[in-house]
């Protein structure tokens, strides 16, 4: 686990790095607002790339992108390998995402997010060789029970009686693609209702992992980027996920 005070000389008062990165995520998502329901992601994502950015040169730490804008979105800033804060403090990686779900924020429609996780530095996987990955996210009930190597029924069966409830009282959240169409139809024949999502993968899987939530599972391809954020919020709420990448060729 990454140090949540940041080291800083005895001038200056104590700041939490948490706080810090909250603050971050804050400014890029206030930046974000004008264009909400404007239909210009790419207006939407530069905005808050550049809020976050400009807010991160403040932080007391060493931060490495490991996960960052510029591969996906063709963003200027806070590309992999960036290295950004003040240059004091812990080291860490980096994974930041100033808006996912940028199709959301210009629709004007729920699930638009501005996150960053962060930890040890060397300790956060870079997935940007396989731009995919397969996810099943639950919350903990999930934990030794289900299996993303199992049929999607099996796992919804499973969940089910760990949580005592019937099936057809489960709700899988699914990514709304072609690619899909199997699942979503093998999720359905097992009894389960879906929840399709038509972005923003990252939100689907933490309200799939929060108590009380009305939905019990996340399931799917989406990015691998995305997946690494997920981890670490799923990790934060104390929920399951199994993850594994899913290349589209043999290179």
């Amino acid at each position: 686990m990454v140090s949540l005070t940041a080291d800083l000389s005895p001038l200056h008062p104590d700041r939490n790095l948490a706080m810090e990165l909250v603050r971050a995520t804050e400014a890029a998502a206030i930046r974000a607002v004008p264009f909400i329901g404007r239909g210009a992601k790419e207006a939407a994502d530069g905005a808050a790339v550049d809020a976050m950015r400009a807010f991160l040169g403040t932080v007391a730490f060493q931060g490495r992108v490991v996960i960052g804008e510029g591969e996906k979105d063709n963003a200027p800033m806070l590309f992999n390998g960036e290295v950004v804060g003040t240059g004091t403090g812990p080291q860490c990686d980096i994974a930041v995402d100033p808006i996912d779900g940028t199709s959301l924020t210009a629709a004007g429609r729920q699930n638009a997010l501005s996150v960053i996780a962060v930890s040890d530095r060397g300790s956060m996987l870079d997935a940007s060789s396989v731009f995919y990955m397969d996810k099943l996210v639950t919350g903990p009930a999930g934990v030794g029970v289900v299996d993303i190597r199992l049929p999607v029924g099996e796992n919804i069966r499973k969940l089910a009686g760990a949580l005592g409830k019937p099936v057809d009282e489960i709700v899988v959240s699914v990514l709304n693609r072609p690619r899909h169409e199997k699942l979503i139809q093998e999720i359905r024949d097992a009894g389960a209702g879906t929840r399709l999502m038509s972005d923003g993968d990252v939100a689907g899987g933490i309200n799939a992992a929060r108590h009380g939530a009305r939905t019990d599972m996340c399931v799917g391809v989406g990015g691998s980027p995305e997946g690494i954020v997920t981890a670490c919020a799923i990790k934060a709420l104390g929920g399951h996920i199994q993850g594994r990448l899913w290349p589209r060729d043999d290179d």
